[in-house]
């Protein structure tokens, strides 16, 4: 039957021929609505009128065979009609319809019996067991001492909680579902942030190369613009003295043709501007000198080392304030231990390491003679002058003026105008009177009088 439903397909419907079917040149059977069909798409521009063909001259081919079919006026309502193949088809649908009222009733279905009691039916369940069983096995058989129940209670029980499990189940597969969509939309994000991350980078290093490039020729043009004016100087210089060297040549190529002149009077008469000539082409002085190192170029030396370590330190901004802050307190830590062991070295000579508080005047921060001198000087005749390199030689100050300077520290404040009390002191310990100059001895061993104005501060 199967074959022969086949052989009763339309090529065009692809459904069982419905009649009228027609039969072509080529021996083939179409539904003649789908050769109407076929011959108007076909012909498109031929006038049709109520789904049919009224001009003569249409054609098409066969679907099956592709085989040219010629209509005449009538179109495809003068093509023959296939009755043999209407007939099988009409048997083919009575006997269909009668094989399907033959077909067995639908079966009841069955009931399970109890293996036990083949004449009884399971009507129970043992909790116990979780088995089925029947009521003689209840009472009679191996479930008289389990708990049982009817079954259709256990069956509803049961199916209710399987329903609800399923239930559940299909929710957390939803749920599932959904984390799975979220994870594969965060796999599109990460993929598509990290192109837009490496993209970004890789034009930040091309700007950067750009830079590096620009300031490359900057550097070279730099350089190449010194080179060049250099060397123009230098063969400046090289051609003002070739052209020296050619009027000397010349002047000792005229003295030796006039040394060989024989007579005395003609000699007399070119020597002497000769000679005038040969002292003014000894002088040299007039041409100028390469200076010293005037060749050397090694201002032009760039360090990058700064450079280097911020191409090596070029990181992400996370990794980078991470590793800034230990770079930061490391950094904090050197200069505190840098700051106490120079104040613990750095100590003013002369001065006992005592736990007196040091004087104000001796700290390094006060002003220096040498700083004071032109204020004490400015008042007076130029004649009498300071020097300031004598007050560095000095007697050092002694630990009974640390002292005493340091019970006065809080009524003192250290300014420039507190110099003179300074000098008063060294010159008092220098001279006992102080009216008179220190003598003291230079670093060549020569002596020098330094003067004191200790005098000027005393009342009239």
């Amino acid at each position: 039957m199967d074959s022969l439903e086949k052989q009763l397909i339309c090529p065009i419907c692809l459904e069982m021929f419905t009649k009228p079917v027609v039969i072509l040149p080529c021996q083939h059977n179409l539904c003649r609505k789908c050769a109407n069909d076929i011959f108007q798409a076909s012909n498109p521009y031929l006038p049709t009128r109520g789904g049919s063909t009224l001009s003569s001259g249409g054609r098409f081919r066969c679907p099956s065979c592709r085989h040219e079919v010629v209509l005449d006026r009538h179109g495809v309502y003068g093509l023959q009609r296939n009755l043999l193949v209407e007939n099988i088809i009409d048997m083919y649908k009575q006997e269909t319809i009668s094989t399907n009222n033959k077909a067995e009733p639908q079966q009841k279905p069955t009931v399970m019996m109890c293996e036990v009691h083949e004449e009884e039916k399971i009507n129970i369940y043992c909790l116990s067991c979780s088995a089925p069983t029947c009521s003689l096995c209840k009472v009679f058989g191996a479930h008289q001492n389990c708990e049982v129940a009817p079954l259709n209670t256990v069956y509803e029980s049961q199916k209710a909680e399987l329903s609800e499990g399923v239930a559940m189940l299909v929710g957390n597969n939803d749920r599932i579902q959904a984390i799975i969509s979220l994870l594969e939309e965060s796999c599109r994000t990460v993929e598509e942030n990290g192109r837009k991350q490496k993209s970004h980078v890789c034009e930040t290093f091309d700007h950067l190369y750009a830079l590096l490039e620009d300031r490359k020729g900057e550097l070279t043009l730099k350089i190449t613009s010194e080179q060049q004016e250099k060397l123009n100087y230098i063969k400046g210089l090289q051609r003002r003295y070739t052209e020296h060297l050619d009027k000397s040549a010349k002047l000792v190529e005229t003295g030796i043709h006039t040394m060989e002149e024989p007579e005395m009077a003609i000699f007399l008469q070119t020597s002497k501007p000769l000679l005038q000539k040969i002292t003014e082409g000894k002088n040299t002085s007039h041409l100028e000198k390469l200076e010293r190192g005037y060749e050397n170029m090694d201002h032009f030396t760039v360090s990058f080392d700064n450079e280097r370590r911020a191409i090596y330190n070029i990181d992400f901004i996370g990794d980078d304030n991470e590793d800034g802050d230990s770079n930061d307190e490391e950094e904090e830590d050197e200069v505190v231990n840098d700051a106490h062991i120079s104040g613990r070295t750095q100590e003013p000579e002369g001065l006992n390491t005592s736990p007196v508080k040091q004087s104000p005047f001796l700290t390094p921060s006060s002003p220096s003679v040498a700083d004071t001198a032109p204020q004490l000087t400015s008042g007076l005749s130029p004649a009498l002058t300071l020097d300031p390199s004598a007050a560095q030689n000095t007697p050092p100050i002694t630990q009974t003026m640390t002292t005493n300077m340091a019970q006065n520290i809080s009524s003192v404040t250290p300014t420039p105008s507190t110099a003179p009390s300074t000098l008063e002191n060294t010159a008092t310990e220098g001279s006992a009177n102080p009216s008179e100059g220190i003598t003291t001895q230079t670093s060549d061993g020569l002596p020098r009088h330094v003067f004191s104005f200790s005098w000027l501060n005393t009342p009239k």
